[in-house]
C-alpha cells in the first residue's frame, strides 16, 4: 500500500503566476499588519476592546493572511466620542 506525501514546493519549483500570488498575498498582509501597528499605538488604550499588548502580540505573531488585523479593524477598536 502506497502513502501519498504532499511536500513543500519550493520557490524555484513555483509558477510565475503562484509566486506573484504569494508575493502579493505577503505584502499586503505586511502592509494590513504595520497599518493595524500604528492604529493601536495611536489610539487610546479606553478606545481599544480588550488589552492593547494582547492585540499588538496576535497581530504580530498571527499568520492568517491578514485576519487578525481585519479583526482589529473590525472588532477591537471602540468608536470615538
Amino acid at each position: 500500500m502506497a502513502r501519498s506525501r504532499s511536500r513543500s514546493r519550493k520557490w524555484n519549483e513555483l509558477s510565475p503566476g503562484a509566486r506573484r500570488v504569494v508575493v502579493v498575498g505577503g505584502s499586503v498582509e505586511a502592509v494590513l499588519k504595520v497599518v493595524a501597528l500604528a492604529d493601536l499605538a495611536r489610539r487610546p488604550a479606553a478606545q481599544v476592546r480588550g488589552p492593547k499588548w494582547r492585540w499588538a502580540l496576535a497581530i504580530v505573531v498571527v499568520n492568517a493572511f491578514g485576519a487578525v488585523p481585519l479583526a482589529y479593524f473590525r472588532w477591537g477598536r471602540r468608536q470615538g466620542t
